[in-house]
């Protein structure tokens, strides 16, 4: 459960990504986003965090509860031991006193003192009697409210159990999701990976990356064709999953760009080059435009912090980020 709270955490952190702006005149707008995004997921964590921690809480409390009532019922059954041998008793004192009274002049006339010695413990034994079932029924109503309260907790614990059942559930069919995704798309694109392709998953997500060989020419937004041929079919398998969310984010090494008409700096390039790939996807399939987010890192998500020119080849990337969408598990976590 902890790896599927994991890439739970980890899926909310992609909507940081989800959420960069697309021109560079929204960026801090996307920024703002983000962080009500990054809140939504700490939210989830947390309430994850604290069914676990509930359930463990009212789990404690249903042992001690039972622990209390099986001493309820051995204190109860030694009292209930006790009444009984009380009414053994008077039962043999109320016999002997019909037979003393039977005797009416015997007893006035040589039994008088054992007379009132027999009334005086058959008074005590009533006595007895009478606290001994007080604290019985004590007991019994003790007992009852006990059992109520175990009941409730065990009613709140199963609806609990139930919610993270529910939750495991729907992680584990996104994992699922995702793995059949992971080989769908390795399958339509085997043979590029000499040109700079790959497919991984990280963080419970999904990435394509694609070399800036295999996409553009330097200082380009235009795709080569070889680029396009991959994102076409990247596209068929995706216009199949409608439930995957996609970000497109582009990235530059860090050596500027000379500004033109065409882009200012290295995000404005980045940015550029991941909507020329969106409308690629868009126009060679029939995937909603809701689904698609264009986004542009610049040179400030470097793979390779170093200044080689093989580090900074490993930067010039484009980033296709695939994600579930996780409506159901928000709808649940609302209704908890």
């Amino acid at each position: 459960m902890i790896y599927n709270v994991r890439i739970l955490v980890s899926v909310f952190a992609i909507l940081f990504f989800i959420s960069s702006c697309v021109p560079t005149s929204k960026y801090r707008e996307m920024e703002s986003k983000k962080l009500e995004l990054d809140e939504e997921r700490n939210d989830l964590f947390a309430n994850n965090e604290k069914l676990t921690v509930d359930n463990l809480e009212m789990e404690s409390r249903i042992i001690a509860l039972e622990a209390d009532m099986e001493e309820i019922a051995d204190e109860q059954s030694e009292v209930q031991k006790e009444y009984d041998e009380l009414v053994k008793v008077h039962n043999e004192l109320n016999r002997r006193y019909e037979d003393l009274s039977q005797s009416q002049d015997a007893l006035l006339k040589g039994h008088n003192r054992e007379t009132r010695r027999l009334l005086t413990e058959l008074q005590k034994s009533q006595q007895d009697m009478i606290a001994k079932e007080n604290l019985l029924k004590e007991l019994e109503d003790n007992t009852a409210r006990k059992m109520v309260e175990v009941e409730k907790l065990r009613a709140e614990l199963e609806a609990r159990n139930q919610r993270l059942v529910e939750l495991e559930q729907i992680l584990y069919s996104k994992e699922a999701q995702m793995l059949a995704l992971k080989e769908s798309i390795s399958k339509a694109l085997y043979g590029f990976e000499q040109d700079g392709l790959s497919v991984y998953t990280k963080d419970g997500m999904l990435y394509v990356s694609m070399d800036e060989k295999l996409l553009f020419q330097t200082g380009s937004i235009q795709v080569d064709p070889r680029g396009v041929e991959a994102l076409k079919m990247l596209a068929g398998v995706l216009e199949k999953n409608q439930e995957i969310n996609i970000t497109v984010e582009g990235h530059t090494d860090n050596v500027p760009v000379r500004a033109n008409a065409s882009f200012a700096d290295n995000w404005d390039l980045s940015v550029k080059r991941a909507t020329s790939i969106v409308r690629i996807l868009l126009d060679n399939s029939s995937i909603d435009p809701k689904r698609l987010v264009a986004s542009g890192r610049g040179e400030h998500l470097p793979l390779d912090t170093g200044s080689s020119s093989d580090a900074k080849r490993k930067n010039r990337r484009t980033e296709i980020i695939l994600t579930p969408k996780l409506d159901e598990l928000f709808d649940l976590l609302g209704n908890s």
